[in-house]
């Protein structure tokens, strides 16, 4: 592919430097980065509310070739307002699409852009939010020109935005240069793209590709509060939208104070086996600490890959435009479940997920109706999933019914899946969960939460025609999962493996499974997490082979036809193993 086996490794360089760097600054820039990384590619922006000269592109450009790097184009449609104009109500100096004059800069920034490169790629800032007055009207327009009486913006936003695409973007770049390949980058918010007019489901059928933001930075100290798996989750995600056109994973070294968060969000995004991992952006990996450790473990990552097939996981379905239970799946990814998303309902999986999100398909129901019918596989829906199906079919599959209660507790009770013994373990401290109300003998609670004399299902079995529903009861505060005990996570692994592989140990760890009988373990740098050994479980007889080691692993022992193995778990070191078949 390039310098690295498995990956391109790219950066950005932002439009401000553009305008003012000197050949010899630049020389000095790369001299340092080149000292840790292989860089393939440059994404070089001649736009940010700024246009740098034909002049210092054409140098920038020279420049990064002679040192074997290939040059790219990108543009941040972002406008300052004009000196002695009243400011408009937007947040981040992203365009007012209502504003002719800012329209007419944004199709002179394309020309612009694709008479100097063949390919170029749209920061993430290519969405609106303004509500200045013209915005409002032609909002108020639109929606009672299409019956919306509730004053909201995302229709609006999201017509918009398509036909801006059309006619601002693609259009000026394709007149300037035919052969020019235009790329949109989505940002790491997927829950609020439709808010903002970004729109994948149009979108992805104008652009030549797409492209994902992986940042996930520090999810305490940060206004985002990313849960970190979503580097991978959304990764999976796009290139399930459009096989074969996700680019790659942008991340950057923004609001990261610790090391590993900033590492991780690199490990997470190459663990979806991407084909472009971009580092934004060039000017931040300058005399940075980060980018001599990020050299080290891009080499690392490039080894593992040799060894890692494609992603597998349990499908999350996640249609256009969703939103609810913002980023549950990814609270879920980690804590050892496996979760790859799709916008499309997984008719072939095996295995699935169902979110409060997945309920904006209407039809959703009778789809997981029918694929329990048609499949006999397990599929995981939460307590926001049954809320949002409630008086919609959901009653045909289960006796559960939410009724507004709420409970707190930090006792917690756990039926073993063969054998029927139970254990009585207690969190680290009480949480507060939904009373998932269920008829007795109808539904199966496998795992209760305890409240002295009283119990409450956590996770509660449905068994439909021939195929099985978990019921997944959801706290409030999606990281309150991270205070369950170690034995609660490990049977909910239990009831859906991957590949037939599920983690028996604590929380705050993740299993990325591939189909080629490989997997990872993550542990997470956060707070709680210890190095420990814990134990996997893999259908079938097998041994565990681990790239550079002579010998493989033999299993503690074989149980209910599983090889179960003892392994080590170090907070921030990440480990493919091989699943190695007998007979």
């Amino acid at each position: 592919m390039g310098n690295y086996r498995n990956f391109t490794l790219a950066t950005y360089f932002v439009a401000h430097a553009a305008a003012r760097v000197t050949k010899e600054e630049l020389e000095k820039q790369l001299s340092f980065v080149e000292k840790h990384l292989r860089l393939d590619k440059v994404y070089l922006e001649p736009w940010r509310g700024e246009l740098a000269s034909h002049e210092q592109i054409e140098m920038i450009r020279e420049v990064f070739e002679r040192h074997g790097v290939r040059v790219a184009g990108g543009i941040t449609t972002v406008i300052p307002t004009p000196e002695g104009e009243k400011p408009k109500a937007r947040l981040f100096n992203t365009f007012c699409y209502n504003d002719p004059a800012m329209r007419a800069k944004l199709k002179e920034v394309s020309a612009f852009t694709a008479r100097h490169f063949d390919e170029f790629i749209i920061d993430d800032f290519f969405f609106t939010n303004c509500m200045c007055p013209d915005c409002v009207r032609e909002k108020n327009a639109y929606n009672q020109a299409h019956g919306i009486a509730d004053g909201s913006w995302q229709q609006y936003r999201l017509d918009l935005l398509r036909r801006v695409s059309e006619e601002d973007m693609i259009g000026p770049a394709k007149a300037a240069n035919p052969n020019v390949r235009i790329t949109i980058k989505y940002p790491n918010w997927a829950e609020s793209y439709q808010e903002t007019g970004y729109n994948p489901a149009d979108q992805r059928k104008l652009f030549d590709q797409l492209y994902t933001g992986t940042e996930t930075r520090d999810p305490v100290t940060t206004d985002q509060h990313l849960p970190r798996y979503l580097s991978f989750s959304l990764m999976t995600y796009f290139e399930a939208m459009w096989p074969g056109h996700n680019g790659g994973g942008w991340f950057d070294n923004f609001d990261t104070h610790i090391t590993e968060h900033y590492l991780e969000q690199a490990y997470l995004t190459a663990f979806s086996k991407p084909k472009e991992l971009m580092v934004f952006c060039f000017q931040s990996m300058c005399d940075h600490m980060y980018t001599p450790a990020l050299g080290y473990q891009l080499d690392k990552l490039d080894a593992l890959l040799d060894h890692a097939g494609q992603p597998a996981g349990i499908a999350c379905y996640l249609p256009d435009n969703c939103q609810g239970e913002d980023n549950i799946q990814d609270f879920l990814g980690m804590n050892g479940l496996p979760i790859c998303c799709t916008p499309y309902f997984p008719e072939e999986a095996d295995q699935i997920l169902l979110t409060r999100s997945s309920a904006y398909d209407p039809d959703i129901v009778r789809k997981l109706t029918a694929w329990l019918e048609r499949t006999g596989g397990n599929a995981i829906v939460t307590t926001g999933f049954l809320e949002a199906t409630r008086g919609k079919g959901i009653e045909a599959l289960t006796s559960i019914r939410l009724r507004g209660r709420k409970i707190t507790a930090d006792s917690y009770r756990v039926e073993e899946a063969k054998g029927g013994r139970c254990l009585f373990p207690r969190g680290e401290k009480p949480i507060s969960l939904p009373v998932a109300e269920f008829r007795n003998n109808s539904t199966w609670a496998v795992v209760k939460a305890a409240h002295d004399e009283e119990s409450y299902g956590i996770l509660l079995r449905d068994d439909y025609c021939g195929g099985h529903l978990w019921t997944l009861a959801v706290p409030d505060a999606f990281s309150d999962l991270y205070r369950l005990p170690a034995p609660v996570w490990s049977r909910i692994r239990q009831a859906v493996p991957v590949n037939g592989v599920w983690l028996e140990g604590p929380s705050r760890i993740s299993l990325f499974v591939y189909d080629n009988d490989a997997f990872v373990l993550y542990p997470y740098v956060m707070e709680g997490v210890q190095r420990q050994v814990v134990r996997v479980h893999v259908q079938g007889a097998c041994g565990l082979s681990v790239p550079g080691r002579k010998q493989p692993l033999e299993p503690l022992y074989v149980q209910n036809g599983e090889a179960v193995f003892e392994v080590p778990a170090m907070p921030g070191q990440y480990v493919l193993y091989r699943v190695l078949r007998k007979g």
